[in-house]
């Protein structure tokens, strides 16, 4: 045997190690780049209309809230009652920990202050349990749908403020479907 040939033979494992390796690498960031921003969810109901409409899926960055909280305006996706079986909610936040959100005359006031949003959203009919301040803990948020007086949100009992470890992530954008597409903000 030549020289030649032995070096090829050495070759051949070395370049099936380094294809294997490759291929490897590209299937373990790619399961990393889907398991942390390509989680969907099926928004349901018409309580986040015009932003996101009943039955557009969403994408979830789950890495989003891991260093720190959730922002005001931020739509995140969450479950109800602590059971991780439960269908994810997706609403807006309004209220952050340690804030007072209290809704009056149809308009939202933080510790006080009329909070003045960036979109026009209509008046709230339906203060529910936020007609009386509502004083929200350590890692709670306040949460209300885009479509105010069409939305089962914070200002009711059954959902009531979301705390941190109910919340899945930040929705980021609408895959499907595609006239619906975008960046969601």
């Amino acid at each position: 045997m030549s020289r030649r040939e032995i070096t090829r033979k050495k070759s051949i494992p070395r370049v099936v190690f380094a294809w294997t390796f490759q291929i490897l690498l590209v299937i373990m960031f790619a399961y990393v780049a889907v398991y942390f921003f390509g989680q969907t969810r099926t928004n349901v109901g018409q309580s986040m209309d015009v932003t996101i409409s009943g039955g557009d899926t969403v994408l979830l960055n789950v890495m989003a809230y891991k260093l720190n909280g959730p922002s005001r305006g931020d739509v995140i996706a969450f479950r109800t009652g602590g059971s991780s079986d439960s269908q994810s909610n997706i609403k807006r936040v309004i209220g952050l920990p340690g804030e007072t959100v209290q809704i009056k005359d149809g308009m939202i006031y933080i510790d006080g202050a009329v909070y003045l949003e960036q979109k026009n959203y209509p008046a709230i009919t339906n203060p529910g349990l936020a007609s009386e301040p509502v004083h929200l803990g350590e890692q709670e948020y306040f949460v209300l749908g885009d479509n105010r007086n069409n939305s089962e949100d914070s200002r009711f009992a059954e959902i009531g403020p979301v705390t941190s470890d109910r919340i899945e992530g930040k929705v980021w954008y609408v895959i499907s479907p595609s006239e619906h597409r975008g960046f969601v903000s």
